[in-house]
């Protein structure tokens, strides 16, 4: 009799509590999903296109590996072609990146297709940028990550120098600028960095416009004010004489030397990136500079997100080179003395994956050489382009 009373009495009292136990599991919350993995470092990019959270692969003896990549075409017209085409399309990136974040011994890789479209030059096909410039293989190094502010790199390193990166991808623009064509881009050498608070830096011993002869000297100094303002210093330039000419290793910007003065101001819907540029090639007579040439030339690009899947980006740029076509001095643009602008605008929209966006730029000359400029003679001053990529980061 106790015991079926008993019994009875827990049975009401599980049938009593039954309706808050079930209340409180349904206002417990669910267990928070994970943070999906933060873009990589590299590629670098400035936007406002970014690579997506990476794969993780476990390697086995080499750790765990990242893996993204790119898969995107573009198509263009332009007036005044040159040795181009008035209109054409082609893939601009195809592109896979792994790399290795962590510990010691760490690298970078990346490899397969692309285009480097500029403004003021010429287009290549893609087949012929890969066989050309960097091959299938474009960047690519070690790096040992000790502990403490010092880190050491080796390879097919990203240049130093410039405030736009190589690939079309990496920048708020599609099309690089002209201040960009006085610069080189992939460096085989060594390299050193230090980071410490505010101050970070790099030193570097390359083959400068890719010319395989280690003959060059680049540094870098940044000061990251706060995360609004950041200044940026560069400097690089040959020591010795290097008379090689290909079309990745231009004998003129070959034996220049570089200079940079960066600023970033960064706002919560906008990039802004004034810049400066010094280059100077001294007088030489085995590569034919019988008087010493400069460039002077000033830009300022930005981007402004309208909203999450738009933002707007421009560019406007000013390069002019001293000397005359009669004194000596060497053609370090549309001819010796000659004087550029150009001006880029760059809508863009992101969904997920994928993206799409367009360049429509001009180019003006000002004091230039027969020959030496647009069309099939050489001699229009302006050109004018449409330009429209679009594909997928992965």
């Amino acid at each position: 009799m106790h015991t079926q009373l008993i019994q009875r009495s827990i049975l009401l009292a599980s049938l009593l509590a039954a309706p808050a136990l079930l209340a409180q599991t349904a206002a417990a919350p669910a267990p928070a999903a994970p943070a999906p993995p933060a873009p990589l470092s590299m590629p670098s990019m400035s936007g406002p296109l970014s690579t997506a959270s990476p794969a993780t692969i476990d390697a086995g003896p080499f750790g765990k590996l990242q893996v993204t990549g790119i898969l995107s075409g573009f198509a263009y017209a332009q007036s005044n072609k040159t040795s181009d085409h008035t209109k054409n399309a082609d893939i601009s990136n195809a592109q896979v990146f792994v790399q290795k974040t962590t510990g010691l011994v760490q690298f970078y890789l990346q490899g397969g297709a692309y285009n480097l479209p500029a403004l003021g030059s010429p287009f290549f096909t893609t087949r012929d940028t890969v066989s050309d410039f960097y091959g299938a293989f474009p960047q690519g190094y070690i790096k040992l990550a000790p502990k403490g502010s010092f880190s050491y790199e080796a390879g097919k390193l990203p240049t130093l120098i410039g405030a736009e990166y190589t690939f079309t991808f990496e920048n708020f623009n599609i099309e690089r600028g002209l201040l960009w064509n006085q610069e080189n881009a992939v460096n085989r050498g060594l390299q050193v960095n230090y980071a410490k608070g505010k101050l970070s830096s790099s030193l570097a011993w390359n083959d400068g416009f890719y010319s395989n002869k280690y003959n060059w000297l680049t540094g870098m100094l940044t000061y990251t004010q706060n995360a609004a303002n950041a200044y940026e210093f560069v400097a690089g330039g040959s020591y010795n004489t290097n008379t090689r000419s290909t079309i990745v290793t231009p004998t003129l910007q070959n034996n220049s030397s570089i200079y940079d003065l960066i600023y970033t101001r960064t706002g919560k819907k906008y990039i802004l990136q004034p810049y400066l540029q010094f280059t100077h090639v001294p007088q030489t007579t085995t590569i034919g500079v019988a008087k010493s040439t400069s460039t002077l030339g000033g830009a300022v690009l930005g981007t402004y997100t309208v909203s999450p899947v738009f933002t707007l980006a421009a560019r406007a740029e000013y390069i002019g080179s001293t000397g005359s076509a009669t004194d000596g001095s060497a053609n370090l643009m549309y001819g010796p003395g000659s004087k550029a602008f150009s001006f880029t605008v760059t809508p863009t929209y992101i969904k997920s994956a994928f993206f799409a966006r367009a360049d429509f730029s001009v180019v003006g000359a000002t004091n230039t050489t027969a020959g030496d400029v647009f069309g099939s003679t050489g001699t229009n001053t302006n050109q004018v382009r449409g330009l429209v990529e679009a594909g997928f980061m992965f």
